[in-house]
């Protein structure tokens, strides 16, 4: 599929934004905005989801060299509980086309759904595959989000986020029935919810059956007097 590099058009120019992490339970959504230069190409942008990790390592590095600017940013597990999904997917689009060092004349926004801009700016559907710029920013954000789950998978090994970036896997699933869930899920997401209900219920049922020993044991009734 061949891409269109539009950063010049329209008299000024152009960004592309994309996000990643919509479908996780776990960890924020982020999006980032990649301004790309005409005089320095990259070769072999494409949709990161195609690309192998490998690869993506590897743009994510000459995208940072090479782009007139860039910027990557977050909606947190909070604002994502608050807002939803997709307000708080918006949100970080927002947040990373406000970080840009230079300000774009248009907004090329992969998906269906654009957030709120000062600037005109238009949703692609698949436009991680067909504008270069899309592409770029679609790399920065899964590179970030997946360099973010390695992170914290040491601090929480029991879920395993290095291996599915937090996404419902059968093994992350499994981890939730098991540990629970852990500071890092998305608590409105409905394997998270039903994790964080099993275990409310758990517990109640653990005080409810404490409580009826402690009551036969140290408070047995007085005997009735005949």
């Amino acid at each position: 599929m061949q891409q269109v590099a539009l950063q010049w058009g329209v008299n000024g120019l152009v960004a592309g934004v994309d996000e990643a992490g919509r479908g996780p339970l776990a960890g924020p959504v982020m999006a980032a905005a990649v301004i790309l230069d005409d005089l320095h190409p990259i070769a072999g942008l494409a949709d990161s989801k195609q690309l192998s990790a490998l690869k993506r390592e590897r743009l994510f590095d000459e995208i940072r060299a090479k782009a007139l600017c860039f910027a990557v940013a977050q909606a947190s597990v909070e604002e994502i509980d608050q807002l939803n999904i997709l307000q708080a997917t918006l949100l970080a689009m927002r947040r990373a086309v406000n970080g840009l060092r230079l300000a774009p004349k248009l907004v090329l926004v992969d998906g269906n759904r654009l957030p709120v801009l000062p600037m005109r700016a238009e949703a692609i559907v698949k436009g991680d595959a067909l504008i270069a710029a899309i592409s770029a920013a679609s790399i920065l954000a899964k590179v970030s989000r997946d360099r973010w789950c390695d992170e914290v998978a040491t601090a929480y090994p029991a879920y395993g986020f290095a291996q599915h970036k937090g996404y419902g896997t059968a093994q992350h699933l499994a981890a939730l029935q098991s540990a629970g869930a852990s500071p890092l899920h998305r608590k409105t997401f409905a394997p998270v919810r039903a994790a964080l209900a099993s275990a409310l219920g758990a517990a109640d049922l653990q005080v409810v059956s404490g409580s009826t020993t402690v009551a036969c044991v140290k408070n047995p009734p007085p005997l009735a007097l005949l």
